[in-house]
């Protein structure tokens, strides 16, 4: 009698917690596998404990360590996301770690402890080629492209809403521009090879459907993306099974037929044609236009850095993009071993344009695991003007780099279409969670930027930085990569301008004492 008991009442207790695991909204694994979604937080909790023993250490997982993501998801939450005891790095033996030199003394800084301050460009976006809509971006860091389709519906909403709260920009991917972007951010559109939502029946490229949606949305800017740093050079197929009513829609394609994206554009052939087509969607839209690519052979680059010298057509932003970006599938040779890692390949890209004195008319945007802040300050140093985060806005929306993207069975209803899972993720709450992240990196930058002692980390410079090589060997991040004089630098103009727009204290009201 007294089992049954036991066992009744075992058995209402997990009821219980399982129907309030289908009704909350903070877990959305809980939501998808209620009560036994329980175990992994379990795990979680004791897993450093184990680790000592058992399994790894906090800095070995790939590609973002326990450490890195218990980083982002105590940020997203707004909990404290500082570390004790000292650093878990071997930084007597590990060859490459990149260190800081902070300075003692600094001139005017901003606040570090507003996690409101604003960070925006230390340049305008389109400035330089006069752009109808040129603009000053008002975060340095921004959501990388993520399509819907790869991502569900509720992601791609979370990510917006998390956006426009967090003041940044949201990249529309590849996919088109859904109604799930259509939550009060900002957006910058991208172009891929089979210009969904703005293309033909065969198609080719149409500028008439391209301004219809360019109208009709928030978009600030046009990325043209030629390759990414996980696939560079391939073309996907999305099977006819998963081409919805929903997607058929926004992507201009028939309803449940193949659709494959070629691997380059049809609209222009080189780098001359190429040009041509940035200034036609330049003019007839106002907006800045871009490119976004991998870093492969130099050729491309050199020649687009010669023809833009002329003055007369230009990109106005470069995305690049490392080897070691995130996808949602890939061959396993194209996200391990095609295009450069992302210091490498942006270093010789930014060398490419600065040998020709063009570095301070485009905007430099680097991407590739960079949503945190050792990564970003690193890019910053070498030249990046703004960064853009894709994986780690993920995690900060409950992703938990369960690494099952490529099969439409993400646990948490992210990275897949299948509506059950999907069911799991509330935009509301993770919207919060992605503009809080977004914020808290913010502040980590300016805390950074104010140890170097510069009021902005486009300040800090390829000299601020040291790669060690273990106990016995440092060099500085210029001479790792083969920087010279004044390379990942703003020019003087540049650097007083964003100086001053961030320290500049507002005067007293009339009556008032200026503050101490």
């Amino acid at each position: 009698m007294r089992a049954r008991s036991i066992a009744a009442a075992t058995a209402t207790a997990l009821a219980l917690v399982g129907a309030r695991d289908l009704v909350q909204k903070k877990h959305a694994l809980l939501r998808n596998f209620p009560v036994v979604g329980h175990a992994r937080y379990l795990l979680e909790t004791i897993g450093p404990e184990l680790r000592q023993y058992i399994v790894t250490s906090n800095d070995e997982e790939r590609p973002f360590s326990r450490d890195q993501r218990t980083w982002i998801y105590a940020s997203a939450k707004g909990e404290n996301n500082y570390f004790g005891f000292g650093t878990d790095n071997d930084v007597e033996h590990v060859q490459g770690h990149a260190y800081v030199k902070q300075r003692t003394f600094a001139g005017p800084l901003p606040d570090v402890h507003d996690p409101m301050s604003p960070l925006p460009s230390a340049k305008v976006l389109g400035g330089p080629r006069g752009r109808a809509k040129a603009f000053r971006p008002a975060s340095v860091v921004n959501i990388s492209a993520m399509s819907f389709g790869s991502l569900s519906g509720a992601a791609i909403t979370a990510l917006n809403k998390g956006a426009a709260l967090a003041g940044t920009m949201q990249n529309t991917g590849e996919g088109g521009l859904s109604p799930y972007h259509r939550n009060g951010g900002d957006l910058i559109l991208q172009l891929g090879t089979a210009y969904f939502g703005c293309r033909n029946e065969d198609g080719s490229f149409n500028i008439d459907k391209l301004k219809g949606v360019v109208a009709g949305a928030p978009v600030k800017a046009i990325e043209i993306k030629l390759s990414q740093g996980a696939k560079p050079g391939l073309g996907g197929l999305l099977p006819g099974a998963k081409v919805t009513p929903e997607i058929a829609e926004i992507r201009g394609i028939p309803l449940g037929e193949d659709c494959s994206s070629p691997s380059r554009h049809t609209a222009f052939s080189d780098v001359d044609s190429m040009l041509d087509f940035v200034e036609l969607l330049a003019t007839e839209t106002g907006l800045p236009v871009g490119i976004k690519s991998a870093v492969g052979e130099m050729s491309f680059w050199q020649e687009l850095a010669t023809l833009m010298a002329r003055g007369d057509r230009g990109v106005d932003f470069v995305t690049v993009d490392g080897g070691e970006g995130g996808t949602g599938a890939a061959p396993l040779i194209f996200a391990d071993s095609v295009s450069l890692p992302f210091r490498l390949g942006f270093s010789r890209v930014y060398g490419t344009f600065a040998e020709l004195g063009l570095t301070d008319d485009l905007t430099f945007i680097a991407s590739g695991k960079l949503g945190l802040p050792e990564n970003a300050v690193v890019a910053f140093a070498l030249g990046a003007d703004m960064i853009n985060v894709a994986r780690e806005a993920m995690l900060s929306i409950g992703c938990i780099q369960s690494q099952k993207c490529h099969t439409d069975k993400c646990p948490t209803g992210v990275a897949t279409q299948n509506p059950r899972l999907a069911r799991g993720l509330d935009p509301t709450s993770k919207a919060t969670r992605a503009a809080v992240y977004l914020r808290t990196l913010r502040k980590e930058l300016m805390k950074v930027s104010a140890a170097v002692g510069v009021a902005h980390p486009a300040l800090i410079t390829a000299d601020d930085i040291e790669i060690l090589n273990g106990d016995y060997d440092a060099r500085t991040l210029s001479g790792v990569y083969g920087y010279k004089d004044g390379w990942g630098e703003l020019g003087p103009h540049l650097a007083d301008e964003i100086t001053a727009l961030l320290t500049t204290q507002p005067k007293p009201a009339s009556g008032q004492k200026p503050v101490a």
